[in-house]
């Protein structure tokens, strides 16, 4: 496990991106994990264990905006994240979800690169 002493030594943008992809894993699974593992279960019951999941993204994602939010403004933070939910929940579609590669991906990535370009580039 990685000390909070480590983590707090590293740049403020690597902590938060840490932080955001750690929470993001949980997050997707919690979102989409179900439609495997729980894909014969009552919806409730894969609705109660995805919050349990989403607990742990939680636990991440609000301190990772947070010590973002001392370098990023508001609105870096979200694009920041937007980037991030693509890059963790490609591979997990395709290699989990067993899901096909789709060249929709990359487009949609190459627009997200836009939306980083104009979101950051005024600092």
């Amino acid at each position: 496990m990685v000390s909070m002493n480590y983590l707090q030594s590293l740049p403020v943008g690597l902590q938060t991106v840490m932080l955001l992809v750690a929470g993001n894993v949980f997050m997707t699974f919690a979102w989409y994990g179900h439609l495997k593992n729980m894909a014969t279960s009552p919806w409730y019951m894969a609705a109660v264990v995805s919050w349990g999941i989403a607990l742990f993204e939680y636990l991440l994602q609000v301190p990772a905006n947070r010590i973002g939010y001392t370098q990023f403004n508001v609105g870096q933070l979200k694009i920041l994240q937007e980037v991030i939910t693509l890059s963790v929940f490609v591979p997990f579609a395709v290699f989990y979800l067993d899901q096909p590669l789709k060249w929709d991906y990359l487009w949609a990535g190459l627009c997200m690169l836009g939306a980083v370009y104009f979101i950051f580039r005024s600092g």
